[in-house]
């Protein structure tokens, strides 16, 4: 390989002859190794693996299967067991708001009870205050007409 040619072509500096076969073994030598590693690489003795036995590869199946079917078991065993709890705290929350509902109507119907018998009380009372019956107030004006004369 000469490199000079070309470098001068391109218009290159020419480096020393003296480089240029340096460089010029250095190339051959690391050509030539590449040559001697692949040669040895390619000629050294492989192992061969053995074949797994299919009754070895039915279990280890198997195995994989199951541990699979233990992990999905237990995530969806966690996951039921959260909706549940969930489904009674919700539960739990409407009991509360009907109690609290439930709670509030008879207040208000202690209050309209109360309302009622103030009422009638004072029905009660403005009767019973009053000096002549009702029945009787016709007869009692007879009498305020009789005394004023």
């Amino acid at each position: 390989m000469i490199f000079k040619d070309k470098a001068g072509a391109v218009g290159n500096v020419a480096e020393e002859p003296d480089e240029l076969d340096k460089l010029d073994e250095a190339l051959t030598n690391f050509r030539l190794s590449i040559h001697a590693w692949s040669e040895a690489a390619f000629s050294r003795q492989r192992t061969a693996v053995a074949p797994v036995a299919p009754k070895k590869v039915w279990r280890l199946a198997l195995g994989w299967a199951l541990g699979c079917v233990l992990v999905a078991g237990g995530a969806s065993a966690g996951l039921w067991q959260h909706q549940q709890r969930e489904m009674r705290n919700a539960a739990a929350r409407v009991a509360e708001q009907q109690h609290l509902q439930e709670q509030l109507v008879a207040q208000q119907r202690s209050q309209q009870a109360r309302q009622e018998d103030d009422d009638l009380l004072a029905k009660v009372d403005s009767d019973v205050s009053r000096e002549i019956p009702t029945a009787m107030e016709p007869l009692a004006q007879l009498m305020a007409e009789d005394e004023n004369p």
